[in-house]
């Protein structure tokens, strides 16, 4: 008898545990179509923090220097004052 309430308790187990498991993939696979949008914090010039999509920014594959920055960042300080 108590055999089969462990064997019938197991498999409740082992039924929910593939259920849980189940959704969880497939809410992964399947995400909801009101997801929001990702944004990212810059800074601009004038010293404002503004939030950006992340798809409307653009990867420019040209860096600028050490010199540069520090010449861009001295200016700045001059012209916020």
């Amino acid at each position: 008898m108590e055999q089969d309430k462990n064997n019938t308790s197991r498999k409740k187990f082992v039924l929910w545990s593939i259920a849980i498991v189940s959704s969880i993939t497939a809410l992964k696979l399947f995400p909801s179509a009101s997801k929001k949008k990702q944004t990212v914090k810059l800074l601009t010039q004038d010293g404002r923090l503004v939030e950006v999509e992340k798809d409307r920014i653009g990867a420019s594959k040209i860096k600028i220097t050490d010199e540069e920055l520090k010449s861009w960042v001295k200016n700045n300080k001059r012209s916020i004052r």
